[in-house]
């Protein structure tokens, strides 16, 4: 299943990515945040040094920080990476899950799939709260938005009595694969199960897809707390590996 995973997070970026020796890059051409700018490594790939040097100087010419998200292990890549200078900054446990346990919904929460431009906007808003990379969005995010809606993709927004308190979505199906990502909820609103109910109601439109559901989370304690008592297993670990 790994194996599934990691070609459809490759597929994932393949739309609009740019070709450098066995890498794929996908840059954003609105924002130089590290997690939307990366690279990932073709299936068997044997980088070498002047391959990985075309890397850096891909991402240099963008004013972008050279990064790079794959599964692990990958020993010919990692040694490569590492020879020119990159380090692992994050190691992120993968989640799978067969059968879902959803919890009671909270009195008050709605949880729907959006479309509109309003509603992709207040997704931008908690999202970019959450993640702590600014309360305000604009176009851009809801452009974004837009496109993982046009590939197939699922966006979803939390209300507590109609006020917007969380947010995330799926990705378009590759390889009967379809990832759970951008789960947010506001300050205000956590502890309260909105986390739960949004990453629950994404699962089920997975399954009800016909798809297999998978994540990536933080190596905190989301893996217990949040995703495990849904279903949810680590089956691996995905890499954030930055050049220092």
């Amino acid at each position: 299943m790994l194996t599934r995973i990691q070609a459809a997070l490759r597929d994932a970026v393949r739309a609009d990515a740019e070709r450098v020796g066995p890498f794929l890059i996908r840059f954003d051409a609105h924002s130089d945040n590290p997690f939307m700018n990366y690279a990932v490594p073709d299936e068997g790939a044997a980088p070498t040094g002047a391959e990985v040097d075309a890397l850096v100087a891909a991402f240099r010419a963008r004013s972008r920080t050279p990064r790079l998200e794959y599964l692990r292990p990958s020993p010919v890549v990692d040694a490569a990476l590492e020879a020119a200078g990159f380090a692992v900054d994050q190691l992120l446990p993968v989640m799978a899950i067969d059968d879902l346990t959803a919890p009671p919904r909270p009195a008050g929460l709605t949880v729907e799939a959006v479309t509109s431009d309003d509603d992709l906007l207040a997704v931008s808003v908690v999202q970019n709260t959450a993640f702590g990379v600014g309360g305000t969005a604009g176009a851009e995010d809801v452009a974004r938005q837009r496109s993982l809606l046009r590939d197939g993709g699922v966006v979803v927004l939390a209300r507590w009595d109609g006020v917007p308190a969380g947010a995330g979505a799926c990705t378009a199906p590759h390889y009967d694969l379809s990832q759970v990502a951008g789960i947010a909820v506001l300050p205000e609103f956590r502890r309260r199960g909105v986390a739960s109910a949004v990453c629950a109601d994404l699962t089920a439109r997975v399954f009800d897809s016909g798809c297999t559901p998978f994540l990536e989370t933080e190596p905190d304690g989301k893996v217990t707390r949040l995703y495990g008592p849904l279903g949810y297993r680590t089956i691996g670990h995905s890499a954030s590996v930055t050049l220092g």
